[in-house]
């Protein structure tokens, strides 16, 4: 099973003391990760004011700080609106990502405004695309985007916080995305409470998962873990059972 770490999202120290901020911490939290079993790494970068930014010069800086740390960790970060002020500058950041410096993938979020031209662009700049529905209405967005079959994977995220109607949510949109056609993976994650079960049952539907602090900061058993590769552990314990 494909595990993603997700070692930081708009997550504040406050949440956990040991969220990954600097670029050092992110190229530290990262090679953690994979070395206690996550397959790749998706962060979100961060200006020294602690803002999450998408602009080229801060993605380069972190990206070849990930390759001079180790250049076959496989990583990737967010295209997502929040990050800028409008669509017309998602592009311009994205457009200007430096050609030596890219990421290996980029997710787009199919809630968001413009996200079918955003999928294309990471496509024509050379990198991965992933694509993410958080409700069952953003699906035909997604179905109808010239990007849909030239995806990695296809993320759903359930934005809602009920247990069982998130995982629930999980598989109905699974299944209509397999009936419709879509061959790429699946990955399901959830979001602080939903979390864990969200995992098990992507274990059970023999989908991907990801894990990390961007998603939450507790351990199945409720305990605080020391560091993103603490969950990543744990979700591969969850998994050989």
């Amino acid at each position: 099973m494909l595990l993603k770490a997700a070692i930081n999202g708009g997550r504040t120290l406050e949440e956990h003391p040991a969220v990954p901020r600097t670029t050092q911490e992110i190229v530290d939290a990262s090679l953690a990760a994979v070395a206690a079993g996550a397959d790749v790494v998706h962060a979100h970068v961060l200006t020294e004011a602690g803002e999450q930014t998408i602009h080229p010069d801060s993605v380069g800086t972190w990206v070849r700080a990930m390759r001079a740390a180790d250049p076959s960790v496989v990583i990737g970060t967010t295209t997502g609106l929040w990050t800028v002020s409008s669509h017309e500058e998602r592009m311009a950041h994205v457009a200007g990502w430096p050609a030596d410096a890219l990421p290996d993938f980029a997710s787009v979020a199919f809630c968001e405004e413009g996200a079918a031209e955003a999928a294309e662009l990471v496509l024509e700049r050379g990198m991965i695309l992933e694509s993410a529905v958080w409700s069952m209405a953003d699906v035909p967005a997604l179905l109808a985007a010239p990007s849909l079959h030239k995806n990695v994977r296809i993320l759903i995220e359930p934005e809602v916080e009920d247990v069982a109607e998130a995982v629930a949510l999980c598989r109905e949109i699974a299944a209509l995305l397999r009936a419709e056609g879509v061959t790429a993976p699946i990955l399901y994650h959830g979001y602080d409470a939903t979390v864990w079960p969200i995992v098990e049952a992507a274990i059970a539907d023999g989908c991907e998962t990801r894990i990390g602090f961007e998603d939450g900061v507790e351990l199945p058993d409720g305990s605080a873990p020391a560091d993103n590769a603490d969950l990543v552990r744990a979700v591969r314990e969850l998994e050989s059972r």
